[in-house]
């Protein structure tokens, strides 16, 4: 039997095989099936099968977070309709707007779990690969397939292992990582693929900076991302299952590559020679050294999203603002990415520091990251973004321009008015 990669692993479980190969075309069932506020729309798909109840409940999950609360009454129809359709089909992972984006309050509720394979009407369901899991994005007919059947055809992706070294500086994070490896490879550099990290640097890293890398690798076209779970997730697990099951239960559960399986491409990255990264309009893999585009003015600043509205994220924030005054003509809005996180941010300060220096707090929710509402920009005007994506109209208006950086970029940013490198501030 040929070595096998984490993607070739953990395919073949979902398909009750014991290996598959690369380029082969596997029945996945998954354990865990996510839609959003896409739920009304793919119910409707649904209905012209002719049916009106999924077959497995149970692992529906079903948030409300795009477009929360909503801003218009099409939108409010819209969550009118995904709650009757929650209450038909008895769906008990159903969670309302305020709880959160799907990724977090997934990962937050343990939901997905090491080896599992999720499937999701969101792109950025590579999200789960911090986990150990496989999480893939699909379209809306694929996943209404999925609740009147359960399986879904798969094709085995190919893998491309990222071995990481050495460890982050102050004011470098993992999201200047992802800009990097985006920038290094291009935004259609891994399409199909399954992105694989590895290294022993994996391991100094804090759960809130794993999860922006499996996120963000949506942006390199990957069908799925994957890092290999450690100790620290297991026991994080395990606090959030309330010790329904043990460290050592999760821990039976990772699935992990063979040493000598095929890979695509390896690259390595030492993480000790990164600088803060910036992606200038209109694409994110036109990265550039924040020094290249520091001194650019901007009119707002937006921390949250699916990829950096955690609770350290916050931290960031409110460590550089601290005394401190978001500059005059810029504005700063802040979205925790889950309710937990809104709460432990209220606990520890965090929001008073960042309110008092002038930003704006939303609901726990996507915001303005896809466009809805919660800080749209205007044409003409330049936005700096923790999200993933700055094409062209991505944030609901064609002409305006978004810049996508770090946090500790964003908060350093909203001080100065203009793209600022957090190293040059000294922090109290």
């Amino acid at each position: 039997m040929s070595m096998q990669t984490f993607a070739q692993k953990a395919l073949a479980k979902s398909a009750g095989l014991q290996n598959v190969s690369i380029g082969s075309t596997v029945d996945a069932r998954p354990d865990r099936i996510l839609s959003h506020d896409n739920t009304a729309a793919i119910s409707t798909i649904f209905n012209q099968f002719g049916l009106e109840n999924v077959l497995h409940p149970e692992k529906l999950v079903v948030t409300l977070d795009h477009a929360a609360p909503p801003p218009t009454p099409i939108h409010a129809r819209n969550h009118a309709e995904i709650r009757k359709f929650v209450t038909r089909n008895n769906i008990e992972h159903f969670f309302e707007i305020g709880r959160g984006i799907c990724h977090q309050v997934i990962s937050e509720e343990a939901l997905i779990l090491p080896g599992q394979l999720i499937i999701g009407a969101d792109s950025h369901t590579t999200h789960f690969g911090w986990l150990g899991a496989f999480g893939a994005g699909v379209g809306r007919t694929e996943i209404a397939a999925l609740w009147a059947t359960g399986e879904l055809w798969l094709r085995v992706p190919n893998s491309i292992s990222v071995k990481l070294t050495g460890q982050l500086k102050s004011g470098v994070t993992t999201k200047d990582l992802c800009l990097h490896l985006i920038g290094q490879v291009s935004s259609d550099g891994g399409l199909y693929a399954s992105i694989e990290f590895s290294g022993e640097s994996i391991s100094q890293l804090s759960i809130d900076s794993r999860t922006v890398i499996p996120n963000m690798m949506a942006e390199l076209g990957a069908k799925n991302a994957y890092l290999p779970p450690d100790k620290r997730v297991f026991e994080w697990l395990a606090n959030k299952l309330k010790h329904r099951l043990s460290v050592e239960d999760i821990r039976k559960l990772a699935i992990y590559p063979d040493k000598g399986a095929t890979y695509l491409e390896v690259i390595e990255i030492d993480l000790g020679k990164l600088e803060p990264q910036v992606a200038a309009p209109h694409q994110v893999d036109n990265v550039q050294p924040i020094s290249v585009v520091a001194g650019k003015q901007v009119d707002q600043v937006f921390i949250g999203t699916c990829t950096n509205g955690r609770l350290e994220d916050i931290a960031i924030a409110a460590e550089i603002l601290k005394g401190e005054k978001v500059a005059t003509g810029t504005r700063m809005i802040i979205i925790p990415a889950s309710s937990q996180i809104l709460h432990s941010a209220v606990n520890l300060g965090y929001i008073s520091i960042l309110l008092e220096a002038g930003a704006t707090l939303g609901t726990p929710g996507c915001g303005p990251c896809m466009g809805n509402h919660l800080g749209v920009p205007a044409a003409g005007e330049t936005c700096l973004s923790t999200g993933n994506r700055n094409f062209r109209g991505r944030m609901g208006e064609p002409d305006a321009e978004i810049y996508l950086a770090s946090p500790a970029v964003a908060a350093a940013t909203a001080l100065t008015g203009s793209i600022t490198d957090p190293r040059s501030l000294e922090v109290s």
